[in-house]
């Protein structure tokens, strides 16, 4: 018998992805939380390199500080953090764009207003897509409250839904649309990047030095979105639980992982702030 839950009722919802976790929880629990202390701390000293050191204070270190920042948010609120980190990817891809194919005349273009405005920006447009996504939601009655997922998704509860939920999968769709076009923008960026540093020496060390992990980051970010995505609208409930939950959280747990280390290591003035920082004597090469 199905049983109709209203706004007016406490929900609690069931996640059955932990199911398969019972056996080993405490293995699970003490990597998880060494792997969310880790992110933490690379994200936030990456963080206060860029904060504290004026030298850091360009366009290209300030929307690296922003992505760290929504790799921590990531970590509260996930729904928020998937539109922000595509929008921050986009806006990297349109600094590296000018940085390459204009850089005669990047100072003119990326103003220090300029480039505070796509910040807020990204976080505005993330924050006003993600509230009405929630505010669809809140209208539904619930006919169910088991979740076959590691944590509560947007689309997860929509589908628990009694009632038709078009005005939902529109949302959706355009969503994945607003994030589709922001990639086919991202790759017409890349395909002048690529011409330009193709052109001489130095632009190809630019390129190596700043765009390929980015690019590394949105290639990561955007197989893993897929991949959940796909899965999330089309998945059957009898594929292996343990692959579900990887495929889940791939997007969430490695981005702001890896996201500090690619470009801490790749970016030989942060590297070299950082172990300062920590107080070792290191030469600069």
């Amino acid at each position: 018998m199905t049983t109709l839950f209203n706004s007016s009722q406490e929900i609690v919802f069931v996640l059955h992805g932990l199911n398969v976790t019972q056996t080993n929880r405490h293995i699970y629990f003490v990597f998880f939380l060494i792997l969310y202390l880790v992110t933490i701390c690379i994200n936030l000293t990456l963080i206060f390199t860029i904060v504290l050191e004026k030298m850091f204070h360009d366009p290209m270190y300030l929307f690296l500080c922003n992505l760290c920042i929504n790799g921590i948010i990531g970590i509260f609120f996930i729904y928020f953090y998937v539109h922000c980190e595509f929008t921050h990817l986009t806006v990297m891809a349109y600094d590296r764009y000018v940085a390459i194919c204009k850089p005669l005349h990047y100072h003119c273009i990326m103003t220090v207003r300029k480039v505070w405005t796509l910040i807020l920006l990204s976080w505005l447009l993330s924050w006003l897509d993600c509230s009405i996504g929630m505010v669809l939601l809140a209208r539904l009655p619930l006919c169910s409250v088991d979740i076959d997922r590691l944590y509560c998704s947007n689309w997860a509860v929509v589908k628990l839904s009694c009632v038709d939920t078009t005005i939902d999968n529109i949302h959706s769709y355009f969503y994945i649309f607003y994030h589709f076009f922001q990639a086919i923008f991202i790759l017409i960026s890349y395909v002048n990047i690529v011409k330009a540093s193709l052109r001489s020496v130095v632009q190809r060390r630019k390129f190596m030095q700043t765009c390929l992990p980015h690019l590394i980051t949105l290639i990561n970010l955007t197989i893993s979105l897929l991949f959940d995505v796909m899965y999330a609208r089309y998945g059957s409930k009898t594929s292996l639980l343990a692959l579900r939950n990887i495929m889940s959280v791939e997007f969430l747990v490695v981005p702001p992982l890896v996201n500090p280390i690619i470009y801490g290591m790749n970016l030989r003035e942060i590297r070299y702030k950082v172990v300062q920082m920590l107080n070792c004597k290191v030469v600069p090469q």
